[in-house]
């Protein structure tokens, strides 16, 4: 998490209180669905880079190969789960005033929590609730389904994963996108990137400058 409040996650005229807060940082996860999760192991830290999914009551669920470094030390542990939204370089000169310095803004949210093996139910209803998820993004395509697949060879798949569960105890975001500057230097940064192609950052600045 950034140090600076100004970056924290911004209240805005759809974010009144903190139940609206936690559905944007659900939003945000579904939105995304990648993470990487970070976790010390007997050899040093480690991190994987997986599908993530939100349960939305409280709880991450992610998937790991067996043969990950990660997948041994995870169970009983406490891991950290790092989700990153948006992010794009911004030339002091796009400000159009001020002495200002060169700077990256980006959305990120930490997610902190002990982590749980989950039986094999629990993972092939992961598997098909992410599946559903990103084959619903991909109409009018007919969406994929595991019936589609040879059932040994599903099983064979499923052998050779493990699945897991994060109790969500701590939620950190950092929205960093040029909140301490002043609105007319929001709006110029934000032109320059919309010209650079980085659209979704020029978005959130301006969904999320002090009104």
């Amino acid at each position: 998490m950034h140090p600076n409040p100004a970056f924290r996650w911004p209240k805005t005229a759809h974010d009144q209180d903190d139940a609206d807060e936690r559905a944007a940082l659900e939003a945000l996860i579904a939105n995304i669905g990648f993470g990487m999760i970070f976790a010390s192991t007997p050899d040093g830290p480690r991190v994987a880079h997986v599908p993530v999914f939100s349960t939305g009551d409280g709880a991450l669920q992610f998937h790991l190969a067996r043969g990950n470094a990660l997948s041994r030390s995870l169970p009983g542990s406490t891991a950290l789960c790092v989700v990153n939204g948006p992010d794009a370089y911004v030339s002091p000169d796009w400000y159009g005033g001020g002495d200002q310095v060169p700077t990256w803004n980006y959305v990120a949210l930490e997610l902190e929590g002990p982590v749980r093996k989950m039986e094999r139910e629990g993972l092939i209803a992961l598997l098909d609730d992410v599946t559903a998820v990103n084959e619903g993004r991909l109409a009018p395509k007919e969406p994929w389904h595991r019936d589609k697949m040879d059932s040994d060879r599903f099983e064979k798949m499923v052998g050779a994963i493990t699945g897991f569960e994060m109790e969500i105890l701590a939620w950190r975001p950092t929205v960093k996108l040029s909140q301490n500057k002043p609105a007319e230097m929001i709006e110029n940064a934000a032109r320059a990137l919309e010209d650079q192609g980085r659209r979704a950052v020029a978005h959130m600045m301006r969904e999320f400058a002090p009104k």
